[in-house]
């Protein structure tokens, strides 16, 4: 192997054969590049051609999509010519149509204006006959028109006045026969309509214990506790012999109600001590405050009431903890509103005044422990203080006719203060009265031949009976139902009236087996 390289003659030809290789392969190589670049020189006129036939085709499209265009926008001129052409006509028509209207205008004028000469001429005639036969009563009957005029109205008012009389004393005796009768049925619908839930409502000062034990810890070593707390809250505690409870007693009910809350959370706390009464006591007010004017809100937005100033708000809710004859004033307030409010909407009244009005006429209770005068007078003084409108200081102030009253909705709110607290089961001391003459009415009808049950509904306004339909007929319901009202008239007192129902009724039963 080394031997070939070695030798000259060798060399040259492996030289001459390597150019050989290398002109031949240049040859290649151009030749290769030839047919490349002819290769691509076809393939971009290719593409030129088909680049030039596109655009032809999209030349002739175009040509096609302007030619579709024009021709549209020709049948659309078309169309339009023609509309125009049918309007055009149809106004021609028009036109000719309101020429002849108007000449049939000119016409019916010009016969009207030949009408009317005729009628002035009538007119004419008219008032000259008229005033003939007017000349001619004058001058038979010997009076001028006024004076005859003056003759007849005096008689017409005389005659007038005669049946005015009359139907005032006819108004006047109904009015009398009708009136009492019809102010009852007026209070009794007003009583149904704000029917009431609560009889008697009592705001409690006892405070009950868990056990003996805690009373020790409640007056502390020498009394100091039991002093702290009075001292502190400004009420009286009453630790007597009661089992497990403490009595609080104070004049102000708000007081007192705050030295219960406290009380009764140091007894469930257990540590009661002079600072931690103060603890406990600085938070039970801000509680109650935050009581005091939810219960206000609640309270004016029960009877509808809105627009009141914060202060007043404040004072109304203090009634919640004040009662009185065992009734709640806060409710008491809220029952009268409404009863007041029903009153003044039968009889016309102004129905916001007379809610507004009846919601604060005991507003003096909240604050007259703290104020010399009468509640009513209290009551009227804060509320015009604080931007009511005089009507309804008028009604707070007159309710119990210390000042006089100068409205409808006054006397209004009076009488819806007095149903209020004496309507039946209103208050404690009438509540034991008032269901024995509900028992009394059950118990006068059930002892009649034929009843089946008998029930007082409506505050007993009405007693409702049932018979019994195969020993009582139609005629005997009717006998019993007076009977019976008759024997209530005899034997109980009541205010207004007592309705008296029987019903009888036939049941047919069957049984599909």
């Amino acid at each position: 192997m080394f031997d070939l390289f070695n030798d000259p003659l060798n060399l040259i030809w492996i030289a001459l054969a390597l150019l050989i290789g290398i002109l031949l392969g240049g040859f290649i190589v151009a030749s290769v590049r030839k047919n490349r670049d002819i290769q691509l020189k076809r393939t971009a006129e290719d593409i030129i051609a088909a680049a030039n036939e596109e655009a032809r085709q999209v030349q002739l499209e175009a040509k096609d999509d302007a030619l579709k265009i024009t021709r549209q926008a020709e049948n659309e001129l078309q169309q339009r010519r023609s509309e125009l052409n049918k309007e055009d006509d149809r106004l021609v028509k028009r036109r000719e149509e309101l020429d002849r209207r108007f000449d049939q205008m000119q016409q019916r004028e010009s016969s009207l204006n030949k009408r009317q000469s005729s009628i002035d001429k009538r007119a004419n005639e008219i008032d000259n006959l008229y005033n003939e036969r007017l000349n001619e009563l004058q001058r038979v009957a010997e009076l001028t028109t006024d004076e005859a005029r003056d003759i007849l109205l005096e008689e017409v008012e005389r005659t007038a006045r005669n049946d005015m009389a009359r139907i005032i004393r006819q108004i006047e005796n109904e009015a009398r026969e009708t009136g009492e009768e019809k102010a009852r049925e007026l209070i009794a619908d007003a009583i149904q309509r704000v029917a009431s839930d609560k009889v008697a409502e009592v705001t409690t000062s006892i405070v009950n214990l868990p056990n003996e034990e805690m009373k020790g810890r409640i007056v502390g070593r020498n009394g100091r506790n039991i002093r702290s707390f009075e001292q502190a809250t400004g009420v009286d505690v009453i630790v007597d012999d009661t089992p497990e409870a403490v009595t609080i007693s104070c004049f102000d009910s708000v007081r007192r109600e705050i030295a219960r809350r406290t009380l009764d959370r140091l007894v469930q706390d257990g540590r009661i001590h002079p600072a931690y009464i103060e603890k406990i006591l600085s938070e039970e007010r801000a509680e109650m405050d935050k009581d005091i004017v939810k219960a206000g809100n609640e309270a004016a937005y029960d009877a509808s009431v809105h627009g009141l100033h914060p202060e007043i708000i404040k004072k109304l809710g203090r009634l919640k903890f004040r009662t009185s004859y065992g009734q709640n004033q806060l409710a008491h307030a809220v029952e009268t509103s409404k009863i007041a409010s029903v009153l003044a909407a039968e009889l016309g009244a102004n129905v916001e005044i007379a809610k507004m009005g009846a919601l604060l006429h005991d507003l003096g209770k909240a604050m007259d422990h703290n104020t010399d005068g009468t509640h009513a007078q209290i009551g009227a003084e804060f509320a015009k203080r604080h931007g009511v409108s005089p009507a309804v200081v008028n009604i707070i102030a007159s309710h119990h006719h210390e000042v006089d009253q100068t409205s409808i909705e006054a006397v209004i709110v009076e009488a819806a203060d007095a149903i209020s607290g004496a309507r039946p089961g209103a208050r404690r001391e009438d509540l034991e009265q008032y269901i024995k003459r509900l028992k009394a009415l059950e118990n006068i009808a059930i002892q009649h031949k034929g009843v089946e049950s008998s029930f007082a509904i409506q505050a007993g306004r009405e007693v409702r009976i049932i018979v019994k339909p195969e020993e009582v007929d139609d005629y005997q319901a009717h006998q019993l139902a007076k009977n019976i009202a008759e024997e209530i008239e005899e034997t109980l007192q009541y205010p207004g009236q007592i309705r008296v129902t029987v019903i009888r009724e036939t049941r047919s039963v069957s049984y599909a087996k």
